[in-house]
This record gives structure tokens, sequence and C-alpha cells, in this order.
């Protein structure tokens, strides 16, 4: 018996200005997006010869890039999970978390989410990162290992809080 989505299926989780910001780029791509590639092939066809035509099949690469992201975007957004900061101390999406390595008096805070939340106030630590990993489901003044290309790193989480 078909009974939907999965109950085990893997949940996206985004702020809201992100889920925002990827919905935007969702309708360019659908729509503006769309035109103008359609519009680079038919100039590029109008040139002759497709089989050597290299304006013809930048074109067509970049359609099907374009439409790999679509795939991707409305894959994200359908399984979105709007992540909210809280007062929990506790490392998970939506948070930010500030992080100290073994040996420098430095600390560096980051946004704890996917890639897609690039361009805000703070860099992005991904949750399946090593560093993410280690530091996901952890409360302010725990230390951890996380295992990176280069071996094991001690880090010092610092705090933990809402952005």
């Amino acid at each position: 018996m078909y009974r939907g989505r999965m109950a085990d299926e893997k949940k996206t989780p985004l702020s809201q200005a992100a889920f925002e910001r990827l919905k935007g780029e969702l309708g360019f791509l659908e729509g503006e997006g769309r035109q103008k590639i359609i519009e680079a092939i038919a100039t590029a066809r109008a040139h002759g010869d497709l089989s050597e035509n290299a304006e013809y099949h930048a074109a067509k690469d970049q359609q099907g890039m374009q439409e790999a992201r679509v795939r991707q975007l409305r894959q994200m957004l359908e399984s979105a999970e709007i992540v909210k900061g809280d007062d929990s101390g506790v490392a998970k999406p939506g948070m930010l978390v500030t992080i100290k390595y073994q040996d420098d008096d430095e600390t560096e805070t980051y946004f704890l989410g996917l890639r897609e939340e690039k361009g805000g106030e703070f860099d992005v630590l991904t949750p399946d990162s090593p560093i993410g990993q280690a530091v996901l489901g952890r409360s302010a003044g725990e230390a951890v290992m996380a295992e990176v290309p280069t071996g094991a790193l001690k880090v010092q989480l610092v705090e933990v809080r809402s952005p």
C-alpha cells in the first residue's frame, strides 16, 4: 500500500532565509533562466552545422547543468524542514557554534547548516563535515575529537547559541 512519503525520508534542514532564497532561485531557473537557455540554443542553431558548433554544445551543457540544479532545488525544497535556533544549548542545524582548536587561543563561530546557508554573516559548518559531525548534539564546554584528513583534531565547543 502506498502511503505517500516514506517515514524515514531524510529531511533537509534549512533556515527560513535559505528556504526563501532557494525558492527564488528555483523560480528564476524555471522561468527566466530556462528562457535564456532556449534563446541561446536557438541562436547557436542558427549558426549552422551543429556537429562542430561549440556555441551550441556549450548552451546544451549549460541547459543540462541548469536542469540538474532545478531537480536538486526541488528535492531540497520538498524535503525541507525549517530549523530555528533555540535556547537548548545543543549543537544542531540552525545554531551558531563557537569552537576553539586544541593549542589555539582563537575562537571561530560558524552557522551549523547546509552549504545552501552560505551568504550569511557566518561561515557555514555542515553537519556532514568531520567537525560538524563531531559537534552535532554536543553542548558548550564539551571537547570532541574530529577525524579530519590529516588525522584526529581536538575541538573545544565554546558556545552554542541561536543566531
